[in-house]
């Protein structure tokens, strides 16, 4: 057995494992959200953003499956980071499980946070939410009544969002995803050494911060369409 396969065997390195992928996870949700946000900008823009997003690195880089292979590498990135990461969290669950056969009602939560304790569900509740959006927005399913329009994601989008309900689930699932990524920000430090008394104020600010930039902004998304400031 290598030290690789022992350190990840461990819990010390699932926990590393957690922080690197998330590294990557989180820049991808910003980088994700600053994209839509050209949804302020008017459809031309909207559409320009996500058809920049299928022709990625072209004419260098050749299209599959009618995206450019840039994209689909960013996608397979993501897929492979997710999966490590769901993988190492849901481990490292059964390890602390084992460790603590002590019942739920028992528990003492007196100093874990909200977000500390909702991590697991709030993790269930974006994959869910994740794959919910890629069947509305990407591949076209009929999972919510607007009508899906090929090469138009303005449209897709806004009329989407003119559903309450559709909005009620983006709007659940950020606050969900503001409360991981507040979590998941401070454990990462912790999870890198990065843990020192002097810079603790600092990465509370920080985590803080990041979480409600990235769930603030999303959330405005179906609200600005339900209140008909975009349409």
């Amino acid at each position: 057995m290598t030290w690789i396969g022992s350190l990840y065997r461990s819990a010390l390195g699932k926990k590393a494992v957690m922080a690197v992928t998330g590294i990557f996870i989180f820049g991808w949700v910003f980088g994700h959200m600053v994209g839509n946000a050209k949804m302020y900008m008017g459809a031309e823009h909207f559409n320009e953003y996500a058809k920049w997003l299928r022709t990625m690195g072209a004419p260098a880089l050749p299209q599959i499956f009618g995206s450019s292979a840039g994209l689909w590498i960013v996608r397979i990135l993501f897929i492979v980071a997710a999966w490590f990461h769901i993988q190492a969290a849901t481990q490292l669950t059964l390890m602390n499980w084992s460790a603590r056969p002590v019942d739920y009602n028992d528990r003492d939560y007196v100093e874990a946070s909200y977000a500390s304790r909702t991590m697991r569900w709030g993790g269930v509740i974006i994959l869910l939410f994740i794959l919910y959006h890629l069947a509305q927005f990407t591949w076209g399913w009929r999972v919510a009544p607007a009508a899906f329009v090929e090469g138009d994601p303005y449209h897709n989008v806004v009329a989407g969002f003119q559903v309450w309900w559709v909005s009620a689930i983006y709007i659940i699932a950020n606050l969900a995803l503001g409360l991981h990524l507040f979590h998941g920000l401070w454990a990462m430090f912790n999870s890198l050494g990065l843990n020192n008394e002097r810079f603790n104020p600092w990465k509370r600010y920080f985590a803080t911060t990041f979480a409600i930039i990235v769930a603030g902004v999303n959330i405005s998304f179906p609200i600005a369409v339900l209140m008909g400031i975009v349409h």
